[in-house]
């Protein structure tokens, strides 16, 4: 990346004895933006902030409508004694509207975009984007989400009382799951869904508000992500009443509750499936793919008891997720109904060769859960890889973030010895830098519109990866993997048994049940940093609302600001200990910087502050006011 002279286009490496100056800056969040959700046909209006350090003298605002050139000159709207705020009108014409600054130098002009300043040419890929597309609700983007694999959460004293189906093989609780092969779906161990609301007050204490369910519904494995109907809830789990009484319970904490739905595939034991290949006539045989009807059907992954959906069907369309008798529908809204779903591989859904039907997949049931909760309902999508071209906001809201997040965390925290396998690889995790960690997640976000950066689901593991601690090896890298992902934009979704230090080396191992036999105070280092920092995210605007802007990247170290109109945090995360981040006088505020969650020293010297963390882990300093203009 080429950068503008004679100022690095944006935070990099650096060493503790040697500040990065400020540089120009502007994001999607409120402090720059004026509305987020516009309206067609408004005019909004946008900022961007100079430090006095800098050398530019101008600011033009170069937008496309129509796709063609749009410029509008900026005016400088407040000067402090470090910097210089312009604004400037930006007149919203299409949906989907992309923006940069020309920044005016002697000589020339820069271009700053979402990547950072540049003395370049550049693609419009990496420009500011805002959408008509209204975000997800408050209390996604503002929340924390817990996510249970109801099988091995907690068992309810009805639970002994079920017979083992065929395919299953009951497991004792106390055993460790298997890491590998055919029969880690099949180790049955009684979890249900009243065990999990007898649990809610223990989710609530810990600071989480929304609880997400892997599938409910009845299948042929303890995933379930091979259903073989969309009608009932399995009675392992309890049945239909079982899920319309947590979601009640939830309602009544105040909490929210979302599903899991394979809308790319279901089991070969489906209802329909089985109609189709038995009838011949039927309705259900246009649900499917084939390559030769009926002996050779397209699964998931070539996985045969994974039969794959044909988007192409209208009637299927309408039957799974139009409207509210729909598969997808029925579930929804109410007291006793689920607040949302997040779509299982939604990144292949409605895709197969030369059909690509998932923006339809996504925007129809987009409209049938902001129909059936009044526009409060939440739709997230599992994306292992890359989701930006699919991530506007008029169908899905955000994802599961494991290639804008959980990809480059895992490569900056694995340990070269924990024997975790990168998906897909038969190699290792490779341990990386922090600037290749920071480069990536800057480059992924850069592409979504901010509101969208805000909806999307952060983690450190999920009921499909290693657990983070055994990635680490090391509870404080594992905790400041934590760190960053409670206070990263976006929202936090953990795996429930992480406050709880669970391992596991694939996703099938982690899978283990709760032990909820052992003490609180057998994890209470862990445990304590989870309420911290939900807490903490509970009571910052700037952690549910605030803009981003990196401050030091180092090989083990990395810094950010996250900060609003009203509160300004630095975010200071290492993995290992004697790092040291410096932090210029201009960026500090007016205060004295106080640490309000993890641990780490700040001193003061002639050009700022330094921070230093004592061992691997995360400190989070609330920092003094900068005078900021307002709406």
């Amino acid at each position: 990346m080429t950068t503008a002279s004679p100022r690095p286009a944006q935070a990099t490496s650096t060493q503790a004895n040697d500040p990065q100056p400020p540089l120009p800056h502007h994001d999607g969040s409120a402090l720059y933006v004026s509305n987020p959700c516009p309206n067609l046909g408004d005019t909004i209006r946008v900022r961007v902030r100079i430090p006095r350090t800098a050398p530019y003298t101008a600011v033009v605002l170069r937008s496309l409508a129509d796709d063609e050139l749009h410029l509008e000159n900026a005016r400088p709207i407040l000067s402090t004694d470090t910097e210089t705020w312009y604004e400037a009108p930006l007149p919203i014409h299409n949906p989907d509207t992309r923006y940069r600054f020309a920044l005016l130098r002697d000589g020339g002009f820069d271009w700053l975009n979402a990547l950072g300043v540049f003395d370049r040419e550049v693609s419009d890929v990496f420009d500011f984007r805002i959408t008509t597309f209204a975000p997800s609700p408050a209390w996604n983007r503002e929340g924390a989400t817990y996510q249970i694999f109801p099988d091995r959460f907690a068992r309810s004293e009805q639970s002994p009382t079920r017979q083992a189906p065929d395919w299953a093989h009951p497991t004792a609780w106390s055993a460790k799951p298997l890491a590998y092969g055919m029969e880690t779906g099949r180790q049955w161990y009684g979890g249900d869904l009243k065990g999990i609301e007898e649990h809610l007050d223990y989710i609530q204490d810990l600071g989480f508000t929304t609880v997400y369910l892997t599938p409910c519904f009845p299948a042929r494995s303890v995933h379930r992500y091979d259903a073989s109907t969309f009608d009932h809830i399995d009675p392992l789990l309890g049945g239909d009443e079982a899920l319309r009484s947590l979601a009640r319970a939830c309602h009544a904490r105040g909490m929210r509750i979302m599903g899991d739905l394979t809308l790319n595939h279901t089991g070969s034991s489906h209802e329909w499936f089985q109609r189709a290949l038995h009838d011949p006539d039927s309705e259900e045989r246009d649900y499917y793919l084939w390559n030769r009807y009926p002996d050779d059907y397209v699964a998931w992954m070539g996985i045969k008891s994974l039969p794959k959906l044909n988007w192409t069907s209208r009637k299927l369309v309408d039957r799974m997720i139009r409207g509210a008798s729909s598969s997808a529908g029925q579930w929804l809204g109410g007291e006793d109904g689920l607040d949302g779903w997040r779509i299982d591989v939604a990144n292949q859904t409605g895709r197969w060769a030369s059909m690509d039907e998932n923006h339809t997949v996504a925007t129809t049931i987009r409209a049938t859960i902001d129909d059936l909760t009044g526009g409060n309902g939440a739709l997230i999508a599992e994306y292992m890889p890359d989701a930006t071209r699919d991530l506007a906001g008029d169908g899905w809201q955000g994802v599961m973030n494991y290639a804008a997040f959980a990809h480059p965390l895992w490569m900056w925290v694995a340990d070269p010895n924990s024997h975790v396998k990168r998906f897909g690889f038969d190699e290792t995790f490779p341990r990386r830098s922090g600037k290749a960690m920071a480069d990536t997640m800057r480059e992924l976000l850069a592409q979504i519109p901010w509101k969208v950066a805000e909806s999307q689901w952060n983690l450190i593991d999920s009921h499909d990866s290693a657990r983070i601690l055994t990635l680490t090896q090391s509870p404080q890298v594992a905790h400041a993997a934590l760190g960053i992902m409670m206070t990263y934009p976006g929202v936090p979704m953990v795996f429930a048994g992480d406050e709880r230090d669970s391992t596991g080396i694939t996703g099938e191992e982690s899978r283990t049940p709760m032990d909820w036999d052992a003490p609180e105070s057998a994890h209470s280092a862990t445990i304590d940093r989870y309420r911290e920092l939900l807490k903490l995210r509970k009571t910052s605007s700037a952690l549910t609302h605030g803009g981003l802007r990196w401050v030091s990247v180092q090989a083990d170290a990395v810094a950010y600001l996250r900060e609003d109109a009203t509160d300004r945090l630095l975010v200071v995360a290492a993995r290992q200990g004697g790092q040291q981040v410096h932090v210029t006088r201009e960026l500090l505020g007016n205060a004295d910087p106080q640490l309000v969650a993890g641990e780490g020293s700040a001193a003061a010297t002639d050009h700022g502050a330094r921070f230093a963390l004592p061992d691997a882990g995360y400190g989070v300093w609330r920092l003094g006011d900068l005078e900021v203009p307002r709406w």
